[in-house]
């Protein structure tokens, strides 16, 4: 082996859903089990959310009492805003869940020789015994999921079958069986209890000789050479058409081999555009992943789930960005509603976008944002008085209401939303160069409800966050509601700042609030205070870090313009505990260390999630150890830790192997965008470093190294190489 493994694999099918391999499209997505005598394929999609009654689906009408509750606080109250409500009840965004499983039941046989793999370059997942062979992609051309089955005379049952862990006893479910000149059509209407809404699954069996035979509620098929199966499934009121969608199908349909070639440019090309070698043994690439997962200490663990974490959150973005689940579960009990939760793990999930090469992923985030920005406003408006936009800290991917809160969870006073989430448009637009119209639009309606929002002052003159909220943690000595949230600071800034970049005719308006707002606190412990507002202590055992926004993602607090603060912020990280052990605690660790240069630190924050048992044999992650609840976050934000700790960038600077771990003294990241427009490869040994730059701009940078800073310019279309000096 030359290389990395682009995939994985295992010697026995998935006994739990957990462990299935995954494939999808952004829109639809497919957990495939691999057992040759009963196959499995779970099916999702983005928009299979359960309604839950939505009475107190809107967001509470407060704007009203605001001014109350702002005195209250500034005159001293530290429980002013546990009343700061309008009495409802808690409440979850509506629930994600599977749709169905298509089930392929067929004689037992012999069990040896068995194989099943994903191949993560084409999204193709084949499981293999003797001569029967299937195999199951999503397709990003033709937004379908394709399972192809051959063995010589093949027998198998097939069927849709709803029951699945958690279904609701109340779901209403017919089947339909048709036998068509193809093979057969099946379908699966499931009607939620007390709602107008249903969903239908279609799937088309396109039969190569042999015989079919109708058994409800599916088809029995003796002695074929192949079967092809196409399936779709909508999310609807009333009633689906079911014959236009059958016949959709029909027009699809070809040779396996062509519905896989249309696919493939598509997948393939931005899967392949990154790639990490760590130049593992090639003894230890060849490993099922169950097994190398139990080789803690080799690169080949690193490499593979680099190269997993880049497949899944590609497979997972399209309709929508990936979920807490990414865009697979198996229960209808998902953890946390499978919401899209937007204070930490939407953004620590998609962290890797821009530096690695995947547009998909932020075009599917942006997506999620602009369709919900109605609701956003009425947000700003219902709860704050305000004009211009607040965002959610968790949607269904249907309603960007804030509603879901309670009185140990204010999530409606946090305001840095907005500033969070658009953050990774910004990046994504430095990088390619050019500025989305719609970005700007956003950013302009974030700086109308700053200018609405901060008219309270302090003693010293400087403009109050006020209620501020710093998810999800509260001071020691002070109610959830507070004053001053560093995350609330930071996030206000870089809002007016950049929205003022965006839209001169109101620069100098904007950038005035930005700079009445008060600087950051450094407490008497000398870590940077998570709440500015003299008096409020520290509550350091927490998993979230948004204390520490202005370090990741913004570029406000850096060791090379702001060195004292990033000594405050390196000091707040040292103190900072893991409290219950999410994944996404320890990754969002990781990457702040990266930015303050800690290579140790990130080290240690991999090694808890790597030690931890944290991954599937599916490769997809866990939020808590030992495989407790599934959750995409690990999987999906370990890659930005990785190119983290060997490129950084921002639009003037260049920073090479900033927090290099010495557990990885030799690879090579090829592929890398930085956000001044430059393509970058990057190889290293113990001795030496190169560095490649493919500009598409010409300009001048700040190129950092372990070897001190200097000028570097670089012409549009010239490659610059670096010889970097050794440790």
């Amino acid at each position: 082996m030359t290389g990395p493994v682009h995939g994985t694999w295992e010697p026995a099918p998935a006994a739990r859903w957990e462990d299935a391999f995954l494939t999808g499209n952004g829109h639809h997505g497919a957990l495939v089990f691999g057992d040759p005598n009963d196959d499995r394929v779970i099916v999702t999609h983005h928009t299979l959310v359960r309604p839950n009654g939505g009475e107190h689906a809107r967001p509470p009408q407060l704007a009203a009492e605001l001014p109350v509750l702002q005195n209250r606080l500034l005159g001293g109250d530290p429980a002013a805003a546990e009343g700061f409500t309008d009495g409802r009840p808690f409440q979850w965004v509506q629930p994600f869940h599977p749709a169905f499983q298509v089930r392929l039941r067929r004689p037992s046989g012999d069990r040896h020789g068995y194989r099943r793999d994903v191949d993560f370059a084409t999204g193709v997942v084949r499981a293999a015994r003797g001569e029967f062979s299937s195999r199951v992609f999503v397709s990003r051309a033709d937004d379908v999921i394709v399972q192809h089955v051959t063995a010589p005379a093949l027998t198998l049952n097939v069927s849709l079958d709803h029951q699945l862990p958690g279904v609701p006893a109340a779901l209403g479910v017919g089947h339909g069986t048709v036998l068509v000149p193809e093979g057969a059509l099946l379908s699966l209407r499931a009607r939620y209890p007390d709602s107008d809404r249903a969903y239908t699954g279609v799937t088309l069996v396109a039969v190569t000789g042999g015989r079919t035979t109708l058994e409800p509620p599916g088809v029995h098929i003796e002695g074929a050479q192949a079967v092809l199966l196409l399936t779709r499934v909508r999310r609807h009121t009333g009633e689906l058409d079911v014959v236009t969608e059958s016949r959709a199908l029909r027009d699809l349909l070809a040779g396996y081999d062509d519905l896989l070639d249309r696919h493939l440019p598509l997948h393939r090309t931005a899967y392949q555009r990154v790639t990490l070698d760590l130049a593992a043994d090639p003894a230890d690439r060849a490993l099922p992943g169950s097994e190398l997962l139990r080789r803690l200490q080799s690169p080949a663990l690193l490499e593979r789930l680099f190269a997993a974490g880049r497949y899944h959150l590609l497979s997972a973005s399209g309709l929508l960005p990936p979920r807490l689940t990414g865009l697979w579960t198996g229960d209808w009990n998902t953890a946390w509603s499978g919401a899209f939760t937007t204070n930490a793990n939407l953004n620590l999930q998609t962290a890797s976008a821009a530096a690695a090469a995947l547009p998909e992923v932020t075009e599917a985030h942006a997506a999620l944002i602009h369709r919900q920005l109605a609701h956003w406003r009425d947000n700003a408006r219902a709860i704050f008085g305000a004009r211009g936009v607040v965002a959610p800290t968790h949607t269904d991917g249907e309603s960007g209401y804030t509603y879901h809160f309670s009185r140990e969870y204010p999530l409606h006073l946090w305001t840095a939303g907005a500033d969070w989430l658009l953050k990774p448009l910004v990046d994504h637009d430095e990088t390619r160069g050019e500025r989305d119209p719609r970005t700007a639009a956003v950013l302009a309606e974030v700086a109308l409800f700053y200018e609405d929002f901060l008219t309270r002052r302090d003693a010293d003159g400087h403009l109050v966050v006020v209620p501020s909220y710093s998810p999800e943690n509260r001071p020691a000595n002070a109610s959830w509601g507070a004053i001053n949230a560093a995350m609330d600071l930071s996030a206000a800034r870089h809002a007016l700042r950049t929205a003022a970049d965006h839209h001169p005719e109101h620069a100098d308006r904007w950038r005035a609030l930005a700079d009445r707002l008060p600087p950051h606190r450094v407490n008497a412990d000398g870590a940077l205070a998570e709440w500015a507002w003299p008096g409020l202590q520290d509550s350091y055992d927490h998993r979230h870090l948004s204390h520490l926004y202005g370090v990741w993602p913004l570029d406000e607090i850096n060791p090379y313009d702001t060195p004292d603060l990033a000594e405050a912020a390196h000091r707040a990280l040292a103190l900072r505990g893991a409290e219950n052990d999410s994944a996404h605690g320890h990754l969002h660790h990781a990457l702040i260390a990266a930015r303050l240069r800690d290579g140790e630190r990130v080290a240690r924050a991999l090694t808890h999630v790597l030690n931890g048992d944290f991954f599937h044999a599916s490769l997809m992650s866990a939020h808590y150890p030992k495989r407790d609840v599934y959750n995409a976050d690990a999987a999906h934000a370990l890659p930005a830790v990785l190119v983290e700790m060997l490129v950084q960038s921002t639009p003037d600077r260049l920073v090479l192997l900033p927090a290099l771990s010495a557990a990885l003294p030799t690879g090579e990241l090829r592929g890398v965008r930085t956000r001044f427009g430059a393509e970058l490869d990057l190889s290293w040994t113990p001795d030496s470093a190169t560095a490649v730059l493919r500009p598409s701009r010409t300009l001048r940078v700040d190129l950092r190294t372990f070897s001190g800073t200097r000028p570097l310019d670089l012409v549009a279309g010239e490659d610059r190489v670096l010889p970097l000096e050794a440790r």
